[in-house]
């Protein structure tokens, strides 16, 4: 049986990372994109298992459970990426709520991000609730994945808010999909 090269040391220093631990370290207000199509700009005060603490700008305090958070970047950057997030009506319709249970949720494998990730290629990101991210991923952990949009702008996106994922020539990157057809397998980082 074949790996992928590199893998095994990517994972190893940043599997467990979390943007919530760098948006605290950062002390900085982030955007976060909530479900119900809420945003808020806060600092994060505290990352715990389950939720964060944030200071909402002008608001207060709040605990927000990390499964309501569907992605997030820098406050200072909330008016560049405003065009960037495209709508796919359809999805939108579904009106898809968190999912809880990780057995249910639209998964994808690291062995399936990673040689994406090391190979640049623009993907497209369909989230719960509609939202289309078209970027490429910087970087991952277990939690997360960090995508740079048009002009470098950088997103991050929670793994559990992931309805699909698929290139420009529409190549679906689920699990479900890749069990199957072992597109990593074909990457020249893939030694057998």
């Amino acid at each position: 049986m074949g790996q992928l090269e590199g893998l095994s040391e990517y994972l190893a220093l940043n599997y467990e990372v979390s943007v919530f631990d760098t948006a605290m370290a950062s002390k900085k207000p982030w955007q976060m994109h909530l479900h119900g199509c809420r945003s808020i700009r806060a600092v994060v005060l505290e990352n715990r298992k389950w939720d964060v603490t944030v200071d909402v700008l002008d608001q207060g305090r709040e605990e927000i459970q990390k499964i309501q958070v569907k992605y997030l970047h820098p406050a200072d950057l909330g008016e560049s990426m405003k065009p960037l997030v495209k709508m796919d009506k359809k999805v939108q319709t579904l009106n898809l709520e968190p999912i809880l249970s990780p057995h249910k949720r639209y998964f994808v494998k690291n062995k399936t991000l990673f040689p994406l990730m090391k190979e640049k290629e623009v993907l497209l990101f369909t989230l719960l609730e509609g939202e289309v991210l078209r970027g490429i991923v910087l970087d991952f952990s277990r939690y997360d994945l960090t995508v740079s949009l048009k002009g470098g702008l950088p997103a991050t996106i929670l793994r559990h808010s992931i309805y699909d994922l698929r290139n420009k020539r529409g190549r679906c990157f689920l699990k479900s999909f890749q069990d199957k057809h072992r597109d990593w397998e074909k990457s020249p980082l893939y030694v057998s």
